[in-house]
C-alpha cells in the first residue's frame, strides 16, 4: 500500500471553506472545496488526525480506487479488481453506501447491490465463508460516490458520522448538529476570544449543544476523543501503533485543557424539561464543572460573570411552524435585542437564525452576516458588537453623539479582563467619577410601523367615550384600514387578539411578511399592551366546519364583561374566540327585550346570546347546537353568571330539530353559519339556498306577538323576497353595527321578522 492517500472529507452544505481551513491546518495537503466536501493527500497519521479532531467534517473518506465506468457491469469488475483480502477478513462484516446517478445505474440501492457482490465474490472462500450485511454496526463501511462517469471507491475511516460525538444522547425538538454548531462558533470567532479569556453565554440553550462545543474548543479537547467505535477498527490497512500515539496526545492536551482555571460558560433556557437533559448532556461531555445550567426567560437573560469580563453570547432562536408564531418569533427577537443593549454592552453576539428579516428587528445592526443551511433550511449568522455605535434607535446621533458613547464605552473596559479591579476616574480633587449611564432605548420602529401605531391610536382615541360609557372591554380597533395592512385587532380587556387575513397571489409574499413584522412590533407600543398578551393568527377563506377546527390546545380562558354579563373567551385554540363582537348590538337588543319571555336560540355556538336573555329576565332559554365543545362552554358560560336552572341545552341538527320541535316562543334568534357539511349532520346546510326552509321551520315555532331577529355575515347573501309576503320583514342592520365596527358596514345583515 501507498504512505499517502487521497482522502475525501464530507461536511454540511456552506461548511466547505471553513473545512478547507481546518483540514489544511491538521496536515491535509493539496487541498480543495467540492459541493459538502474538500478534497485533499495525506499520509495515514494525518487522516488519524482528521478523524480525531475534525470538529466540521461528517466523514474522512480514504480512496481506494478511481475508475471509470459506462454502466453496471464496468461498476461490478471495478470494484472486483480491488484487493480485498487487504481490507478485510472473510467472514466480516459489511456495509455499502452509494451516491450519484448516471452510466446505466440510476437507483443507488441498485448501484450499492453491485458493489456488495463484488466485494462478496472477491472473498468467497472455497468452503462458503463470505462477508454478510450489518448496516448499523459493520467491520467496514464502503461508499462508492458515481460523479460523471467516474466511480470514486472509498473506505469510510469514520464509522457513524463525525457530528455524533456521543455526548448527545437527549435533544430538544430542532436541535444543530454539533459540527455546525462548532463551525458558528469559529465563524463568531471563540476560539480567539477563548483563548483571552472571554465568557460564553447561550440565552436559548436548549440541551446545551453550543456550550458543549465551545467549552471543547476552550479547553482544547478533541471534538472525537471519547469515540468507541471508529470505521477503521476491523480494517486491516489500520496501524494501532500510530492511532494509540495520536489518541495519547489528544489526552494529555485535553487534561491540560480541562486542568486550567474554567471559563465562565452558562446557558440559559425558558423550558424546563429541557433543563435536566442539558445537565445530563453536559456531564456525558465531562464538563459539568465547565458549565452551569439555569431556567429562565430570554426576557430576563443577564449574564454575570466578573463584572468587567466581556465575551460572546450566542444563541439559535427557533424558527416558528406554528399558528400564531409571528408574534412570539417578533417578541422573542425584540426581547433578545432589549437584553443584549442593556445587561450586554462591550460584548460579542452571534444569533444564528432561519428568519433573517427577525434579526433586523433586535434594534443592533450586525457587523457580518454569513449563509449557512441548516439540513435544507438556508439560515444566517448575524455578527454583532453589542456597542451603542450598532444600536438603532429613534433618535438620530450626531458622529460627534457616536464617538463620545464610543470613548465612554472604551474606558469602561478594563486593560486586563482576569483582573479584578474596578476601573474608575477620578476629578481634578480626586474624587472618582461615576461613568454616565449608557441610556438605552427602544428599536425605532420603521416608518410603515410608526404610521400603522399612528393609527392604532387615532382609533383608540375615537373609541375610548363610547367604550368608557357603554362599559364595554373587549372591542374591534382595527379592521384593515390600511390596505396593505391587512389584518383585524381586537381587544379583550388587557390582550389582543390579531387576525391576519392572507395576502392576494398578487402580493409579494416577502412584503406582505414584512409589514406583518411592522405592525407587531408597533402593536405593544400603540396599544400600551405587554408583548406576551399578543395573539396572533392567520384568517383565509375556510370551507365547512373549518374555522370551527381546534387550531391549538391551551385551553385557557379568559373572562370578560359585556353588558353587565361576565363571557369566557378562548384567544388560542381556535381561530374564533368564543365571541363575535359585531354582533354585541343584538345581544343587547335581547338582553332589553327578554323579559318574561321564552327564548330559542338556533345555531347558538357559545350561546352568549342565551346569557344576555337571561341577564334581561327570559323566562326559559333554549339554545341548539350540534357541537358538544361549545355546548359545553355554553353551559360554562351560563353557569358563570348564575344561569344554570331554566336555561336548556340541546345538541343537534338545527333544522331536524325545528322539524321535530313542537314547542312555541316568544323570542328567537338565528345566526346560521354561510356553509356547514358536519357529519352529524343530515346533508349540507347552505345558508343562501336553505334559508327560506329555515325561516318557515322556526316561524312555526313562534308564538303569537313573538319576534324572529334573523342575521347572517355571507356578504353576497339575499334574503328570498317571497318572505315578506308571508312574513313582517324589516332589516335592521344599521342598528346593529356599533362604531368600532363602522368601517365595516357589510361585517354582517340582520332582519327583524314577526307574524302577519
Amino acid at each position: 500500500m501507498s504512505d499517502r492517500y487521497e482522502l475525501f472529507l464530507t461536511c454540511p452544505k456552506g461548511l466547505e471553506g471553513l473545512l478547507l481551513e481546518e483540514a489544511t491546518g491538521l496536515g491535509l495537503e493539496e487541498a480543495r472545496e467540492h459541493t459538502s466536501a474538500i478534497r485533499g493527500v495525506a499520509d495515514m497519521e494525518t487522516a488519524y488526525r482528521l478523524c480525531l479532531w475534525s470538529r466540521l467534517a461528517n466523514r474522512v473518506l480514504l480512496v481506494l480506487k478511481r475508475f471509470p465506468m459506462k454502466d453496471a457491469e464496468d461498476l461490478y469488475h471495478g470494484v472486483l479488481d480491488v484487493e480485498w483480502h487487504d481490507h478485510m477478513v472473510p467472514d466480516g462484516t459489511l456495509a455499502v453506501e452509494f451516491s450519484g446517478h448516471g452510466s446505466g445505474i440510476d437507483n443507488t440501492h441498485f448501484g450499492a447491490l453491485k458493489v456488495k457482490d463484488a466485494i462478496v465474490d472477491k472473498l468467497r472462500t472455497p468452503s462458503g465463508e463470505r462477508p454478510s450485511i450489518d448496516k448499523f454496526s459493520p467491520d467496514l463501511r464502503i461508499h462508492l460516490r458515481l460523479d460523471r462517469g467516474e466511480a470514486i471507491l472509498s473506505l469510510d475511516l469514520s464509522g457513524s458520522s463525525l457530528h455524533q460525538r456521543g455526548y448527545r444522547l437527549q435533544q430538544g425538538a430542532a436541535p444543530l448538529k454539533e459540527n455546525l454548531a462548532a463551525a458558528i462558533l469559529i465563524r463568531a470567532g471563540w476560539p480567539r476570544m477563548a483563548a483571552e479569556g472571554a465568557a460564553l453565554a447561550d440565552p436559548m440553550c436548549g440541551v446545551g449543544t453550543f456550550l458543549v462545543e465551545g467549552a471543547m474548543i476552550a479547553a482544547d479537547m478533541a471534538p472525537n476523543l471519547n469515540r468507541i467505535h471508529w470505521g477503521f477498527d476491523a480494517w486491516l490497512g489500520h496501524i494501532p501503533a500510530i492511532w494509540k500515539k495520536l489518541h495519547e496526545e489528544a489526552t494529555e492536551r485535553a487534561e491540560i485543557g480541562m486542568a486550567k482555571p474554567p471559563l465562565w460558560i452558562r446557558g440559559y433556557e425558558a423550558d424546563p424539561r429541557l433543563i435536566q437533559p442539558a445537565r445530563n448532556n453536559i456531564e456525558r461531555a465531562g464538563l459539568s464543572h465547565w458549565i452551569k445550567i439555569y431556567q429562565g426567560e430570554v426576557a430576563t437573560f443577564e449574564p454575570r460573570p466578573d463584572q468587567n469580563q466581556k465575551g460572546l453570547v450566542i444563541c439559535n432562536p427557533p424558527y416558528g411552524e406554528r399558528l400564531g408564531d409571528e408574534a412570539s418569533l417578533l417578541y422573542l427577537y425584540q426581547n433578545l435585542g432589549e437584553r443584549l443593549r442593556q445587561a450586554c454592552l462591550n460584548w460579542e453576539a452571534a444569533v444564528f437564525t432561519g428568519a433573517p428579516d427577525l434579526g433586523k428587528r433586535m434594534g443592533i445592526r450586525s457587523h457580518k452576516q454569513y449563509s449557512f443551511w441548516n439540513g435544507a433550511l438556508p439560515c444566517k449568522l448575524l455578527l454583532i458588537k453589542v456597542v451603542p455605535d450598532q444600536f438603532v434607535t429613534g433618535e438620530r446621533r450626531t458622529p460627534e453623539q457616536r464617538q463620545a458613547e464610543r470613548e465612554q464605552a472604551e474606558s469602561d473596559l478594563p486593560s486586563n479582563i482576569e483582573a479584578p479591579t474596578k476601573y474608575e476616574k477620578f476629578n481634578k480633587n480626586g474624587n472618582p467619577i461615576k461613568p454616565a449611564p449608557v441610556v438605552i432605548e427602544q428599536p425605532r420602529l420603521s416608518e410603515g410601523g410608526q404610521m400603522f401605531a399612528n393609527r392604532l391610536q387615532k382609533n383608540l382615541k375615537a373609541l375610548s367615550k363610547w367604550v368608557k360609557r357603554e362599559g364595554i372591554d373587549c372591542y374591534r380597533v382595527y379592521d384593515a384600514d390600511m390596505p396593505e395592512y391587512s389584518m383585524a385587532i381586537d381587544l379583550y380587556h388587557d390582550w389582543v387578539h390579531v387576525q391576519e387575513y392572507a395576502a392576494p397571489k398578487s402580493i409579494d409574499p416577502e412584503k406582505a411578511s414584512a409589514r406583518m413584522f411592522d405592525a407587531l412590533a408597533a402593536i405593544p407600543q400603540a396599544l400600551n399592551i405587554d408583548k406576551s398578551r399578543v395573539i396572533v393568527k392567520r384568517r383565509e377563506r375556510q370551507s365547512g366546519t373549518k374555522q370551527y377546527e381546534r387550531q391549538s390546545a391551551q385551553g385557557k380562558f379568559t373572562e370578560v364583561n359585556e353588558g353587565g354579563v361576565k363571557l369566557l373567551v378562548n384567544l388560542t385554540d381556535y381561530l374564533d374566540t368564543g365571541l363575535f363582537l359585531d354582533h354585541r348590538p343584538m345581544r343587547m337588543r335581547i338582553q332589553k327585550e327578554a323579559a318574561g319571555k321564552r327564548f330559542l336560540n338556533l345555531y347558538c355556538y357559545t350561546a352568549t346570546a342565551s346569557v344576555h336573555a337571561a341577564k334581561g329576565g327570559a323566562r326559559s332559554t333554549t339554545s341548539v347546537d350540534l357541537s358538544k365543545t361549545y355546548l359545553d362552554w355554553a353551559r360554562r358560560n351560563l353557569s358563570l353568571n348564575g344561569f344554570s336552572d331554566k336555561n336548556r341545552l340541546e345538541q343537534g341538527d338545527v333544522m331536524v330539530w325545528l322539524d321535530a320541535c313542537r314547542e312555541e316562543y316568544d323570542l328567537i334568534f338565528i345566526d346560521p353559519p354561510t356553509f356547514s357539511n358536519s357529519k352529524r349532520m343530515e346533508g349540507i346546510f347552505d345558508v343562501q339556498r336553505d334559508h327560506v326552509q329555515l325561516l318557515d321551520l322556526a316561524m312555526a315555532r313562534l308564538a303569537p306577538g313573538g319576534v324572529l331577529y334573523f342575521s347572517n355575515n355571507f356578504r353576497k347573501f339575499i334574503l328570498d323576497e317571497h318572505l315578506e309576503s308571508r312574513y313582517a320583514v324589516e332589516e335592521i342592520t344599521a342598528s346593529t353595527i356599533d362604531p368600532d365596527f363602522a368601517r365595516n358596514s357589510k361585517i354582517h345583515r340582520a332582519w327583524k321578522i314577526m307574524a302577519r
